[in-house]
């Protein structure tokens, strides 16, 4: 071999292993990217659940960052590596909800009770300050502190004070900056311009004289000038109380989560605490609520039973319409029968909506000729047109689960049966829909809990109405259950979190013992098949 070929194979040779390195080098760099940008993400927002104490969520953060470098570092943990993410998300998004409203079920937290007590009694103190009649005006600097806005003022012997909402007033070292302001290092002293961008924060601020909140608060309403404002509700640290200085009446901790009075009369806002199975004892035994939760379950249960029978029913009838295989164009009218589905199910309901409208729905206006039909403002019509949009939402779905399941069936069973002298009508009630049914039962129980959460198409469509006047609660003659919840949790001026959570606990186990029933009583029919 002569030099120059032996150059030649070792420069291809040398190439081969630069492409090989490359090969290899490239996905390195990719996943030391992700990582970095991940971990990166993961100590920041580390930090700031330390800096709010917010220790389960910085635990979990932790175990979760320190669990994908593990994996992903790892040269044997290819199976992991697939896992992961969707383990993640699983976590973040089903996991969290679930143990998170479970803890929040047996909490009174809602309108009134949504802060610590710490929290509630300092804006109990802050609802109830009045300008002290003799208050001197003291002049002020706002300045900036951080995030947070204070006062700058001196008192009578000249000594300069500085406090915030969080830090009493207390003594601090003044130099005058560019603008001749009174200013303290690491403070920013806001101008005239910045007095007005701020104006909303700074008029709603209320900075303690002192560690005695007996002393009383400064505050401004313009920025320049402060008086001081007292509380007419003097809290008492060691009784745990509050005492109207006006009326001499007494506010004590009854261990509701509020501060209550003799005669009963309750302080706002409270504060949450652990309330036990107070929230489903309350879901069953009051009245208010007993009446409309056993309406609401009664119309869940039949719009669920109804919706998936009248969809499976169309499916089933189309699937075996269209499974004949003389029929001409089935591509076709397969492609447009499943338009529906194909449609975003939220979107679909709006569109309904106003094909709905009394007064200028299409089907009213031109199907009907002007008529002025309530579909959507009458309790029955109402309940009708939620079944018969979800009937045209759904029928696609089952069409093809049918579709498929009938084609799955041998046709020499359909063979033996017709040379036996059976009909087509005892082929597929005897032979044809058992075997069907074996395939789709389980398909029929998550179709059932999907329409029994069906939220979408009640919010979308009725947003639960038209008004029920019967009921003590805010829901409607089309609510379900889910949508029931939504409002106790996020309609109205009372939101309670907590009776929101305790019913959504119910749901899923309802939703768990039906779903139980029906696939014990599809493994009995397989068994029988």
């Amino acid at each position: 071999m002569t030099h120059d070929s032996r150059s030649s194979v070792q420069h291809k040779r040398a190439k081969r292993l630069c492409a090989h390195a490359d090969i290899r080098i490239t996905p390195m760099i990719i996943k030391i990217i992700i990582l970095g940008f991940l971990d990166a993400f993961s100590l920041y927002s580390a930090f700031l659940l330390l800096s709010s104490q917010r220790w389960l969520l910085f635990t979990a953060l932790i175990t979760i960052t320190v669990v994908v470098n593990w994996v992903y570092w790892s040269k044997n943990k290819l199976p992991a590596k697939y896992l992961i993410p969707g383990l993640v998300f699983l976590f973040i998004f089903q996991m969290f909800a679930i143990v998170y409203s479970s803890y929040v079920a047996f909490t009174n937290y809602g309108t009134g009770h949504n802060v610590d007590k710490s929290h509630a009694i300092s804006s109990i103190v802050q609802a109830s300050l009045e300008k002290v009649p003799e208050s001197a005006t003291v002049p002020i600097t706002v300045v900036k502190c951080g995030g947070d806005y204070g006062f700058l003022y001196s008192d009578s012997e000249g000594n300069y004070l500085l406090g915030t909402a969080e830090t009493p007033s207390q003594k601090v070292d003044v130099e005058t900056d560019a603008n001749g302001l009174p200013a303290v290092p690491g403070c920013e002293s806001l101008d005239f311009a910045g007095l007005l961008e701020h104006q909303n924060d700074i008029t709603e601020l209320s900075v303690p004289v002192s560690t005695d909140l007996r002393d009383g608060m400064l505050r401004t309403s313009d920025g320049t000038s402060a008086f001081v404002f007292r509380s007419t509700l003097e809290y008492d640290a060691k009784n745990d109380t509050f005492t109207d200085t006006q009326t001499g009446e007494v506010y004590r901790d009854t261990g509701s989560g509020s501060f209550v009075s003799a005669s009963g009369k309750q302080l706002s806002p409270g504060w949450k605490i652990n309330v036990g199975f107070a929230n489903f004892v309350k879901a069953f035994s009051a009245k208010e609520i007993r009446g409309s939760f056993v309406n609401v379950f009664l119309w869940t249960i039949e719009y669920s039973l109804i919706s998936v029978a009248s969809t499976f029913a169309l499916g089933l009838f189309l699937a075996v319409a269209f499974n004949n295989s003389r029929m001409k164009g089935r591509r076709f009218y397969r492609s447009i029968l499943i338009l529906p589905y194909a449609f975003p199910g939220f979107l679909s309901a709006l569109v309904w909506a106003g094909l709905l409208n009394e007064k200028f729905g299409f089907i009213n206006q031109v199907l009907l000729g002007g008529a002025d039909i309530p579909w959507l403002q009458s309790p029955v019509l109402a309940k009708v047109s939620v079944l018969v949009v979800n009937l045209w939402l759904g029928f696609p779905y089952m069409f093809l689960v049918c579709m498929g399941a009938l084609q799955s069936i041998p046709e020499d069973i359909s063979e033996a049966a017709k040379l036996d002298g059976a009909s087509a009508w005892q082929i597929f009630r005897l032979i044809k829909f058992p075997l069907l049914l074996v395939s789709v039962a389980p398909l029929l129980i998550s179709s059932f809990a999907m329409t029994f959460n069906n939220f979408n198409l009640i919010y979308m469509l009725t947003s639960g109405g038209p008004v029920n006047s019967e009921s003590q609660l805010n829901v409607g003659s089309t609510d379900i259950l889910i949508s029931m919840v939504y409002k106790l949790a996020f309609v109205g001026a009372n939101r309670d979190y907590g009776l929101a959570s305790a019913f959504a606990i119910i749901i899923f186990f309802i939703v768990a013992l039906i779903s139980a029933i029906g696939f014990r009583m599809s493994k009995s029919l397989e068994e029988v098949n």
